[in-house]
């Protein structure tokens, strides 16, 4: 139960920005914070085979992949229907569908490219995608490239409308390396790497003899 005195909770969520302007398209909260956030790592470096002194080098960011689960439940909208009138006629299937969309391309430009290979055209450049933000926090903010996505539902109302749904995400984080560092794009992501160089500062490190080293050879 929360109160007067209780510290205000953080949502995760999902940002969508516009390229050009960077103008805020649309802001994807979750309902219930994840209890897992999975993260991994595939070292950029010289690897095996590297030539004497090239060992430990590191020729770039890591690919860091991130999977998250959320879960949505229309059950607390639906109790004050009249403060939520949406979910009511469509229980979750707008939320889910701004999740969805973000692995489709926008109608109008599909509708373009099938007008531009009618009229035979050889190369057809699809348009820049909106930028996708994943956010866990103030600290953890990164552009990302959504590489998987499954929606489990699991409740229906009458009407076949999800009222009870499962969210699983697969997010490839972009870096300098694949965005370059020029633009909205390079700028955000030199961000995540700064805001990552400030955590780093702030951690207390430890020292040799709590490893029961006295020195290094």
């Amino acid at each position: 139960m929360t109160g007067p005195m209780s510290p205000k909770l953080l949502r995760a969520g999902i940002v969508v920005v516009d390229p050009d302007d960077g103008n805020v398209i649309r802001v994807i909260t979750f309902q219930y914070n994840p209890d897992t956030l999975t993260r991994g790592f595939q070292v950029t470096g010289a690897g095996e085979g590297a030539a004497q002194g090239e060992a430990t080098r590191l020729t770039g960011p890591p690919a860091q992949t991130l999977t998250v689960e959320a879960e949505l439940d229309a059950a607390d909208a639906l109790a004050d229907p009249d403060a939520h009138a949406d979910t009511l006629e469509l229980g979750l299937a707008a939320q889910l569908a701004a999740i969805e969309a973000l692995v489709w391309p926008t109608l109008e430009s599909v509708t373009d490219n099938v007008a531009l290979m009618a009229s035979g055209a050889l190369e057809i450049l699809a348009p820049p995608s909106p930028i996708v933000l994943f956010a866990f926090g103030p600290n953890r903010i990164a552009p990302v490239r959504i590489t998987e996505l499954s929606i489990t539902e699991e409740a229906f109302d009458p009407n076949l409308n999800p009222i009870r749904a499962k969210v699983r995400l697969g997010l490839r984080v972009l870096t300098a390396a694949d965005v370059g560092t020029g633009g909205r794009l390079g700028g955000l992501a030199l961000a995540a790497h700064q805001r990552l160089e400030h955590l780093v500062a702030r951690s207390r490190g430890g020292r040799l003899t709590d490893l029961g080293i006295t020195t290094l050879p």
